[in-house]
């Protein structure tokens, strides 16, 4: 019995050190904020056109495909700037690159939301 009671303790805390970690980004990071107004207007244009399980299945993905990668961008910022404080090239080379990951992120969503969304968009004003 302790073993199941400490597994899930352990999972409990796990889970809480992940939200903090969210929340943190959240809060201390503008770019997530736009992303988070983004995606929220995205799954409502979603609700709107009424997309099918394929189609909410890739919009998803290409809503927290940018969470992903902005999370991660965030956490190599934060230790990039712990273990070099002061400027160093191969620092900004670190940063540089997540961000570039985070662009590539927002290139493929904007066209995995332009494909499923602006076809259905479009047949709004046709009808």
């Amino acid at each position: 019995m302790n073993f199941i009671k400490s597994f899930f303790v352990y999972r409990a805390r796990a889970f809480n050190y992940a939200m903090q970690g969210i929340i943190t980004v959240v809060v201390s990071q503008p770019n997530m904020r736009i992303i988070a107004v983004a995606g929220v207007a995205a799954f409502v244009m979603g609700l709107v056109l009424d997309l099918n399980y394929l189609e909410w299945s890739f919009l998803l993905l290409a809503i927290f495909f940018i969470w992903m990668t902005e999370t991660f961008n965030s956490a190599l910022e934060f230790l990039v700037d712990l273990v070099s404080p002061e400027f160093h090239p191969l620092a900004k080379r670190a940063k540089d690159a997540a961000a570039g990951a985070v662009l590539i992120a927002i290139f493929l969503s904007l066209c995995l939301g332009g494909l499923i969304l602006l076809p259905k968009f479009i047949a709004l004003f046709r009808e």
